[in-house]
């Protein structure tokens, strides 16, 4: 109830009435409306999606939350992602949480801009994104850890680089302190330095969560990722795609893993082979075709409000 308080608060009661809930597989999509039940193809999904905005005003960047088991935070996450001074929308993806997270999220008002999907079960950071992106209509795609750790006042300093035109992709570089534990520190550094080798680079925080980019760049990528190999992966597709990374300087607030990181080393070892992987794959393999849909690669359930 506090948190529906403080989100009829955040938008002054407004009400939304009525709601599209669509269930999709990985080969049709489906959506239902009033016991009306219809098959929507891949090509006429995002036009769908479109048509549902028209009449607002576009959303400049496609805010990206992956969420699992996160009830504790809930709150005070869409109470900072709503407040933070950008023209946005959020997608938020509960990656199959257990402990009352999802059962909140249902219980919210219905949000404008704000997309709200359920995976049936949990697949993973990774495989949230991907969720994500087929709903996302925004220039930019920015990724939101549900954590806390990151601040999502550090937004318009994030978007600077790539309204000016500077670059396509943009990371958040957390202070160069071992905040997170001398172990994690010191693997994150060790990712970087593999990068920078791997593909002649000089970026200074490959593991950051913050990582926005100009959406129809992302789009170009055939994704893979399930778990937190996200990050090295679109690293490693933005290097061999010839894409400089601007950085700007971010804070970070880190937690450990009883306050529930979850993170582990055999995600460092996976990041390591992904980095690897992709520098020698080649390119045919994993990009996409100007013609190539991006199905649904998960059992999902979505809340989607309507447009005014």
């Amino acid at each position: 109830m506090a948190l529906r308080a403080q989100i009829n608060s955040n938008l002054g009661n407004r009400q939304f009435p009525g709601a599209l809930e669509l269930f999709y597989c990985a080969d049709h999509q489906y959506a239902c409306r009033s016991r009306e039940l219809r098959v929507i193809s891949d090509e006429t999904f995002p036009q769908m999606r479109e048509e549902s905005a028209s009449g607002r005003r576009p959303a400049s960047v496609s805010v990206i939350v992956p969420v699992y088991n996160e009830e504790g935070h809930l709150t005070e996450l869409l109470r900072a992602v709503l407040a933070s001074p950008v023209n946005k929308e959020i997608i938020i993806v509960d990656d199959g949480s257990t402990d009352g997270t999802r059962e909140k999220l249902q219980a919210l008002p219905r949000i404008e801009n704000v997309t709200i999907v359920f995976h049936e079960k949990n697949y993973g950071k990774g495989a949230s994104i991907r969720t994500a992106l087929n709903y996302a209509r925004g220039e930019y795609v920015l990724i939101q850890d549900s954590d806390l750790e990151y601040d999502p006042a550090d937004y318009p300093a994030l978007l600077t680089p790539l309204e000016r035109g500077e670059a396509n992709a943009v990371y958040g570089v957390r202070p160069d302190r071992p905040e997170r534990g001398l172990r994690f520190f010191l693997g994150a550094k060790f990712l970087t330095h593999v990068t920078n080798l791997l593909y002649g680079v000089k970026i200074h925080d490959e593991a950051t969560c913050y990582k926005v980019l100009r959406r129809s760049v992302l789009m170009q990528m055939r994704l893979e990722c399930r778990r937190f190999e996200f990050c090295p992966e679109v690293t490693a597709k933005l290097c061999r795609m010839g894409e400089s990374i601007a950085e700007v300087p971010i804070s970070y607030h880190p937690r450990s893993a009883v306050e529930g990181k979850k993170i582990r080393h055999a995600d460092g070892w996976l990041a390591i082979w992904t980095l690897l992987r992709y520098r020698f794959l080649p390119r045919k393999r994993w990009l996409r075709t100007s013609s190539e849909n991006s199905p649904a690669p998960f059992s999902a359930r979505l809340l989607l409000p309507p447009a005014e």
